[in-house]
């Protein structure tokens, strides 16, 4: 029965995603705002096809930590499972940071170019910090959210990587809250696992972290300690 539920999700996500593309590429005259909005609306989308057809539910604690205005918002990383929540489901416009090279995959990527994200050239670390910086500053004063994954990559459940700094150094240079993000996607939907397990997945939106007073090191600590402090709540077994 999972076998058969994976294939009909891939089914489901490959009939959706194309027609999607083409109509990215047709509204792409439209003010950004509104290409955001229909854009969001595929990962919404294949949201609703994991709860029907994966049997994958969610809940969410912590709507009210969100705030009105600016946000720097870093995030566990655990699957492709979150990414597609927070563009299709936060209240505001989310800016991913993620590698320039993804605007080639076919459809999906020429959907993602025209949301005017923050696509950075990895291969030059140190550039790639200050374009962080200087883009991410424009899409704050734009009214959208940055999010970061202060890991780099999905993590196993149960796992810690080593949080980088990117996160906390925008947050910091542009005087910005932060909102951690814990949560266990990673449970139903392992990295790069064509087999997903039906379940229910947490979403927790930790408390602002003012960056005022801290230094780029200890706000990057202060959002790993509540993270990882938070994912012993929500699947304690895993780190017995």
């Amino acid at each position: 029965m999972l076998i058969l539920r994976a294939v009909l999700y891939q089914l489901f996500l490959l009939i959706t995603v194309i027609p999607y593309s083409i109509l990215c590429l047709l509204w792409s005259p439209l003010p950004l705002r509104w290409r955001y909005k229909l854009t969001s609306g595929w990962p919404h989308l294949a949201i609703w096809g994991a709860k029907h057809i994966l049997g994958i539910r969610w809940q969410v604690k912590g709507w009210e930590n969100l705030p009105d205005g600016p946000a720097v918002l870093l995030s566990k990383h655990q699957s492709a499972w979150e990414t597609m929540f927070f563009c299709g489901y936060l209240p505001k416009d989310v800016c991913f940071v993620y590698k320039r090279e993804l605007h080639r995959v076919p459809f999906f990527g020429w959907g993602l170019a025209l949301l005017r994200m923050i696509p950075i050239n990895r291969s030059n670390g140190r550039d790639a910090m200050k374009q962080i910086v200087k883009t991410g500053q424009e899409r704050l004063n734009e009214g959208r959210w940055p999010l970061l994954f202060p890991e780099g990559t999905r993590i196993p459940p149960g796992e810690t990587g080593r949080y980088k700094q990117g996160g906390a150094m925008l947050a910091c240079r542009t005087n910005s809250i932060v909102i951690p993000i814990a949560h266990n996607a990673g449970e139903c939907w392992p990295r790069n696992a064509f087999i997903k397990k039906p379940g229910l997945i947490t979403v927790s939106f930790g408390p602002a972290i003012n960056p005022e007073g801290l230094s780029q090191a200890a706000l990057n600590q202060a959002v790993e300690d509540w993270i990882e402090g938070e994912m012993r709540v929500l699947n304690p077994e895993r780190y017995s």
